[in-house]
């Protein structure tokens, strides 16, 4: 079992910026990918941005060049930093962990962007 706690919503005005940490615990040593998804209300929950244990990471086009993916394996913490946020960015933010069969998710934390 992986036990996944996120941090770092909130509410912030349009052009800001905010730091999402997702910390996990239990059986860590089998995760592989770990990466960020958001849920708008009435849509489907998509990727935001995903980072392997190697630390090749990948994003969705809507973030590509305002949000930054980063690992701290020492930590089991993964980052995700986003900069120029959009009202569009409002949603609630995920963190997932793969570790192969097994998927876990966090609770969820609240980004919401004021226009």
């Amino acid at each position: 079992q992986v036990q996944l706690v996120e941090s770092g919503g909130g509410l912030v005005q349009a052009g800001g910026s905010l730091r999402l940490s997702c910390a996990a615990s239990g059986s860590i040593f089998g995760i592989d990918v770990m990466g960020w998804y958001r849920q708008a209300p009435g849509k489907q929950r998509e990727l935001v941005a995903a980072i392997t244990s190697g630390g090749r990471t990948n994003y969705a086009d809507s973030v590509k060049g305002r949000s930054t993916i980063s690992r701290d394996n020492a930590k089991n913490t993964v980052y995700l930093q986003m900069n120029k946020l959009k009202p569009e960015d409002t949603a609630v933010y995920y963190c997932g962990a793969a570790a192969p069969p097994y998927t876990y998710w966090g609770q969820g934390t609240q980004v919401t962007v004021s226009s």
